[in-house]
This record gives structure tokens, sequence and C-alpha cells, in this order.
């Protein structure tokens, strides 16, 4: 194919696809290499009656069924959007400056939890809270099947703690709302009629903010047909906030457009129904008593420390195969 490289568009498409499919093969073949390695030293182990070598033989073979449960897992993750890069959107629910707070907090667990699986974050919008935490945030989360396991995370989060705002240390209850669009290239077409925009800029704020709210950097689209609102102030440069907010905005409508053709757009709804009781997919206990669970697949830990430092795999992977049990 002499003029491939001159298809911009399609080289690219093939490009990604070619190197999907590489992390797949690579992979195995570091499987392979690791059972060939296990089996060169279980047998130096018995020649020499060797403990320790047996004992390396027992961490890697646990290395290997991990490895192997991996590939497993990523194997169920077929969805149309499942290898995408992801926008994570996050919003303080009812309770004030608790939920706020408890927001913030999310924000923590989920850059803990990027940062473990080697995937990289970058702050798309940020509006902090005059008090504590923020009131919204959205992320790009880039790295292979992100949006297949955040969409595990779409649904309210509900915390229960002593309120460290309260002087009579009563205890609280906050909501926060985590929903989950995949970020959507150019090999997808989604159409924009620019009149159909009505764009706003305006001052950046928050923390950091002192460098760049002299000037109007932030930019907020409003899609006039859909009512859907985007904004983004997290970077310097107008030109940057608007192209985030046109990323996010084509997320969207293409979540938008995959709800009206598929006709689930009921059973998505649901999942973004009132930050409140009795809406919750998951909740995090912190006093009486210490408690993560999730209340889909009834998978709990007393561990609250490491989910909050972003432990969550085993609620993502819980959900996503009790949904693929169901699909079966």
């Amino acid at each position: 194919m002499p003029d491939f490289w001159e298809r911009g568009e399609e080289a690219k498409q093939i490009l990604q696809e070619l190197t999907r499919l590489k992390s797949w093969t690579e992979t195995w073949k570091n499987i392979r290499q690791e059972l060939e390695d296990a089996a060169t030293l279980l047998e130096l182990a018995e020649e020499e009656s060797d403990a320790s070598a047996a004992e390396e033989v027992a961490g890697l073979l646990k290395k290997i069924e991990s490895s192997l449960g991996d590939l497993e897992f990523r194997n169920m993750l077929g969805g149309e959007d499942d290898h995408r890069n992801a926008l994570l959107v996050i919003h303080a629910g009812a309770g004030g400056t608790e939920s706020m707070d408890w927001a913030g907090m999310l924000l923590r667990m989920y850059r803990r939890w990027i940062e473990r699986k080697g995937f990289k974050a970058t702050d798309m919008d940020i509006q902090e809270s005059e008090q504590a935490g923020i009131k919204s945030a959205t992320l790009e989360v880039v790295g292979d099947y992100a949006f297949g396991y955040l969409k595990a995370e779409i649904g309210v989060h509900r915390l229960v703690r002593l309120s460290p705002f309260d002087a009579n240390q009563r205890r609280h209850t906050s909501f926060a709302s985590v929903f989950v669009y995949p970020e959507i290239e150019d090999d997808v077409a989604i159409e924009i009629n620019l009149a159909d925009l009505r764009i706003d800029t305006f001052r950046a704020s928050g923390a950091g903010g002192q460098h760049v709210n002299k000037t109007d950097s932030a930019v907020r689209i409003t899609h006039l047909p859909t009512n859907i609102v985007v904004s983004s102030q997290a970077e310097r440069s107008q030109f940057r906030n608007r192209d985030n907010a046109m990323k996010m905005l084509k997320a969207r409508l293409y979540q938008r457009r995959k709800e009206e053709e598929e006709k689930r757009l009921d059973e998505l709804e649901a999942n973004k129904r009132e930050i409140a009781w009795g809406s919750q997919i998951r909740s995090y206990v912190f006093h009486p008593y210490k408690m993560v669970k999730d209340l889909r697949t009834d998978i709990e830990t007393s561990n609250v420390q490491a989910v909050m430092d972003g432990e969550i795999d085993e609620f993502i992977k819980g959900y996503l195969m009790a949904q693929h049990t169901i699909k079966v």
C-alpha cells in the first residue's frame, strides 16, 4: 500500500488498532516467558532441593495467575467504546460543604487509581469550593480501556462520617455523583453546527488562578438544541480551554446519540437520578464503623484507607463481571 501514509486519518486509525492488538500479543508473550522461567526454576529447585528457589517459583506462579486474570477480564471489555479514553465527571450533591469536601475526596481517590493503573489524568475543568473540596471536576483519563473500567463508577457515592466541619462532631451523610463519557476521537463523526453554540468567556477562578484570572481565559459552551453545557478553565490559554470544552461537548453529544440509537436512555438516566438518599451505588462508612460496600454487587471491605488511596479495582471488576454474566 504505497499510498498508506498519504491517507492520514485512515492510517492513524489502523495504527491505533495495531497498537491495541499488539498490547494483547505482547502480554501473552510475557506470560509465556514467565511460565518458561517458572518451569526452569522449578526444575532447578527440585534438582538442588532449594527451598528459596521453590518460594520464587510460587511467587512467579502467583504473578502469572494475576496476569491471566487481568487478560481474561480485559477480554470482557468488548464494548464499542470500552477501549477509548474517558472523561470522568464528579459533582457534589446534597449536603453543602460536606458534600463538596466529599467530592474533593473522590477526586483524590480517582487520581490515585489513575496513577496506579499507569494512566494519565489531565484537568479539564475544576470548580473549587470556597470552603472545602470542589463543586465539580472533569478529568481526561488517557489509557487503554480507561472508559471500559471507569464506566463501572457511574452513579451516586454516599459518605457517612463524623463531620470535621461540625463543632459538635455529629455524624453527617454526604453525596457526590460520578459520570463517565468515552472520549471521542476524529474517527467518529459528530457534526456540531457553530450556529447552535453559545460561547461565553469569563475569568478563571479558584486556587492557583491568580495568574490566569486577569483575562477572560475560561470558556463555557452551551449547545442550544440539547441545552448541554460544558466549561473549561484549567488552562491559561482561552484557545486551549475552548478546545477542551469542544472535546467535552463532542463526548456528551456522542453519548446522547448512542442513547437514542440503542434505545436505552432510561437505563442510563437511572444513573443520573437526584444526588441524594436512595440513589447511591456505593456507601463509604467512616463512622460508627469502617466499611466500603458496593450496593450493586455486595462487595465490601473494611480497609477504607486503601480504597480512598485508589484501591478500587475489586469494586470495578466485581461490577463489570456481574454485568458480563447477566449479558451472557
